[in-house]
């Protein structure tokens, strides 16, 4: 089979390289700048797990590259105005927005898109950087340059927020994995859980837009849909075209992982449906050092990203997956004192929604 290079050698990189280690396919993430003659880019597959790069060395050589699966994609969804322009393309239900221009248009947002307005970089911002939650009596703080940089959305009253991670292959057929709910907090994904009967509305809607999503663009590979639930059905609050942190209980949890599948999907290889027999539950690390009585627990699968610990930065996460649901309940229990006290809120929401 044919190597596969990633653009990016951060932890998605790496977990997409050990999902190709069983099957024989060499993964390399590389950084962006790599030196192209150091990389073997020219008989391999090109991927990313990131959605915007600098102009480098190696970036430039890859730009021409014939096997450089979604590159044209990539920016399009990268930029959260052309993102939402497909959307709305699409016909596809996303909350009230408009770009921000400039200051002279506050009184205008405000009366059309309500009292809470939230405004996100078109390109950059994630894990809450670059966002800003603001009301009318504070939109002199945000910073002049956001002007032209930036779009504004209604503030959402929502009741949940779910993803779905699904992959199309080359042929146009497409899989997907139970929808994901998630817990978000200060803009960061806290813990997931995954059913493996999810709510047949809600399921049917969020793979009925993914699908005209990737079939629109003609996708290739593993892509992600984040929706805020609403009364009526769900919203499209953001897309992923990779490999997603919302997806991470599948490497435990399902009988394909989000890795290997995207990786399939990418070298035309079989892609059949993903089959989830149990629950799961993914709690993220997060500027949390490394704790090995983690492990003293049978259903805890840890995975650490050797990365150094830094407030706020992703570090590794946990997984766990078992038919028992009051297993799992008590283990999460048993978690609670050998993680930091910010961590039982998220673990009390992942036991109520099992």
């Amino acid at each position: 089979m044919k190597p596969v290079c990633v653009l990016g050698n951060g932890q998605l990189g790496r977990m997409l390289r050990q999902a190709g280690e069983p099957l024989g396919i060499a993964v390399y993430p590389v950084g962006l700048d790599a030196e192209p003659e150091a990389v073997p880019f020219r008989q391999s597959v090109i991927t990313a797990e990131i959605e915007r790069w600098p102009e480098t060395a190696l970036t430039r050589e890859l730009a021409g590259h014939p096997a450089f699966v979604n590159r044209d994609i990539f920016p399009r969804l990268a930029d959260r105005l052309t993102q939402k322009q497909l959307l709305d393309q699409l016909g596809l239900a996303t909350a009230p927005w408009q770009l921000l221009a400039s200051a002279d248009e506050w009184p205008q947002v405000f009366a059309s898109l309500g009292e809470l307005a939230i405004v996100k970089r078109r390109v950059g911002g994630y894990d809450g950087r670059g966002q800003w939650r603001l009301r009318a009596d504070e939109a002199h703080t945000l910073p002049e340059e956001c002007y032209g940089e930036c779009i504004v959305e209604q503030g959402i009253n929502f009741s949940g927020e779910v993803s779905l991670v699904g992959a199309r292959a080359h042929d146009g057929s497409m899989v997907f994995y139970p929808l994901t709910h998630n817990l978000h907090q200060e803009g960061i994904l806290r813990t997931s859980v995954a059913l493996p009967t999810p709510d047949i509305a809600l399921q049917q809607q969020a793979e009925s837009m993914l699908s005209a999503i990737m079939q629109e663009l003609g996708y290739v590979g593993v892509m992600a849909m984040e929706c805020f639930v609403v009364e009526g059905g769900l919203l499209i609050n953001e897309l992923a075209p990779r490999v997603h942190n919302s997806g991470h209980w599948t490497q435990n949890g399902a009988s394909i992982s989000q890795f290997e599948l995207h990786l399939r999907a990418i070298l035309n290889l079989p892609l059949p449906v993903p089959v989830v027999s149990a629950p799961s539950v993914m709690v993220n690390l997060i500027g949390t050092g490394v704790n090995i009585d983690w492990l003293s627990l049978p259903l805890v699968n840890l995975h650490w990203y050797e990365k150094e610990v830094r407030p706020g930065r992703k570090v590794g996460h946990l997984n766990l997956s078992d038919p028992s649901w009051e297993l799992i309940k008590q283990t999460l229990s048993d978690l609670v004192p050998m993680l930091p006290p910010e961590y039982q809120s998220g673990i009390e929401w992942a036991q109520s929604k099992l």
